[in-house]
């Protein structure tokens, strides 16, 4: 009887061995490790690529701001800096209804000066005039301007009036070439002595800084326009015994004087004609010079 008991238990106890075996057989191939013996062999699996967009919830897939995101690593980078800025310095814009101080708070921050005399330049401040200077500093504060833009803004402005005066310097040059060449040819011999008896009338009528700095639409000065000389000239013939006009005529001939003198230096038998004179060359000088002077 014992030895049927024992026999029946041994056999009752094979199943439950088989099962675990069965049982640890089955765990190790679901957790990819194969027992051959005593060797272990691993076996490991290709990880899927995970598209990262499809972890964007439902609701913010739509997002304009996460659509430059590719990856997982680059929003972190992306949050991380966000995060970093929210203790740094910011300056609110102020909006519509902003009064005059809140903007100047703003200007302020940004480095605007307290006040207009504060504006500090690299150039030397007697180059520009010392009114406009302080007047310029003025409305730069007012519209809170940086140091830097009021500084750019004066060199622009300097430079650009600069061009200016020297095109008007030589709009004003060529038209008093062209006055004068225009006044030769009509006034002949007598040019200089009419010349300037109108520019004296004019001096005394206009004073010689509105002559000298009043410049025209043509871009001549008032006193080298054409047709004010001419008036003046006109005038100052009407009033030829009147001693602003009579000046003190020194060096000027009318034209018949002018063709006398001639006729006197060049006399048959004068030193005009004889080339071994001693006054030879001083007369055909002379001769040559009053020429040019009667022919304008």
């Amino acid at each position: 009887m014992s030895d049927q008991t024992t026999e029946q238990s041994a056999q009752s106890e094979q199943p439950t061995a088989v099962v675990q075996d069965n049982q640890s057989q089955a765990t190790a191939e679901v957790q990819g490790t194969v027992l051959t013996g005593k060797e272990t062999i691993q076996q490991t699996e290709t990880p899927k690529e995970i598209d990262f967009k499809s972890l964007i919830p439902e609701e913010y897939k739509e997002e304009k701001a996460l659509s430059n995101f590719n990856n997982m690593e680059d929003l972190l980078k992306s949050y991380l800096h966000a995060q970093k800025m929210v203790g740094a310095n910011k300056i609110a814009v102020p909006n519509k209804m902003a009064t005059e101080d809140d903007w100047k708070e703003v200007f302020k921050k940004l480095g605007a000066p307290e006040k207009p005399d504060d504006y500090k330049y690299s150039f030397k401040e007697d180059e520009i005039n010392p009114e406009q200077l302080k007047s310029f500093n003025e409305t730069a504060h007012k519209l809170g301007l940086l140091p830097k833009q009021a500084e750019s803004l004066i060199k622009f402005y300097q430079e650009m009036n600069s061009v200016g005066e020297q095109s008007k310097l030589q709009t004003a040059q060529a038209k008093q070439l062209e006055a004068e060449s225009l006044l030769k040819k009509e006034f002949g011999a007598e040019y200089g002595k009419r010349l300037d008896q109108a520019k004296r009338l004019a001096s005394e009528t206009f004073g010689k800084d509105l002559l000298n700095n009043t410049i025209l639409q043509d871009g001549s000065r008032l006193g080298d326009n054409v047709e004010i000389i001419r008036a003046f000239t006109m005038l100052a013939d009407k009033l030829s015994e009147d001693e602003i006009v009579k000046g003190d005529d020194v060096g000027y001939m009318t034209a018949g004087q002018i063709e006398k003198e001639i006729s006197q230096l060049t006399e048959e038998g004068s030193a005009y004609w004889n080339k071994n004179h001693p006054n030879h060359r001083k007369a055909v000088e002379e001769v040559y010079k009053l020429r040019q002077q009667l022919n304008g």
